[in-house]
């Protein structure tokens, strides 16, 4: 399938127009089926806000969607160029479901408890190495603490990235979409990083073979009428 994508020719941009009819029209699917699924699985956490915004974000020039917080409430948004970019309803579907699957798997508080253990972890190794050679600096040991929650964010998001695959997959499906098709988006070769040197969306997220697995065993699941267990 991957080879596939690869394969075909450059794509059709979508006009602004057919864009946010494919969004208006998806979206209207997905919301009401992730809001049931994160209800389902979110247990006795009624803590967990399963109603969430889809929106699109008219001012990012970059392929892109996220899961956010905007103040309390919790935010999915894709840009107008991933929009347009798209090849299918399945497609969008299929990044929608995944979106929803960070919401479930509650990765931002998640990433942000990481993140600060991996800084703090690696603030303590440093400072126990510029103790010993009698020459601490408070300055090293604070760039340290920033290196390792950025290294500790990045270790833990593609983990993230494949659980949310395997939510986006029963969400997409649920809705009746394809996931399968709609994995064929992060299928093409993309560079890791942009222009500019940041990561780009394809570089935070897993390789293409780990996707692919990842998508067909959970619809082998879902054919097998293996469900999902509630958290606990």
């Amino acid at each position: 399938m991957f080879a596939e994508a690869r394969a075909e020719g450059p794509r059709r941009t979508l006009s602004a127009a057919a864009a946010e009819s494919r969004f208006q029209r998806v979206a209207a699917r997905i919301q009401p089926t992730g809001r049931r699924y994160c209800e389902s699985l979110a247990g006795e956490r009624s803590n967990l806000n399963c109603n969430v915004m889809l929106q699109i974000d008219r001012e990012m020039k970059q392929r892109n969607a996220y899961f956010t917080y905007d103040g309390k409430e919790p935010v999915i948004r894709i840009s107008m160029p991933m929009l347009q970019d798209s090849a299918s309803d399945d497609e969008v579907g299929f990044i929608l479901g995944h979106e929803y699957g960070h919401l479930i798997g509650r990765h931002i508080q998640k990433q942000q408890q990481q993140a600060l253990a991996g800084a703090l972890l690696l603030g303590v190794i440093t400072a126990a190495a510029t103790v010993n050679s009698a020459s601490y600096n408070p300055n090293t040991v604070s760039q340290s603490m920033d290196v390792g929650a950025a290294a500790s964010a990045m270790a833990y998001s593609q983990t993230y990235e494949l659980e949310s695959d395997t939510l986006g997959t029963r969400i997409a499906r649920a809705a009746g979409y394809d996931p399968v098709k709609g994995a064929k988006f992060f299928a093409r070769a993309e560079a890791a990083r942009t222009s500019a040197g940041n990561l780009s969306f394809w570089g935070t997220h897993p390789p293409d073979a780990k996707r692919l697995a990842t998508v067909l065993a959970t619809m082998q699941q879902i054919d097998a009428k293996i469900g999902l267990q509630k958290a606990q």
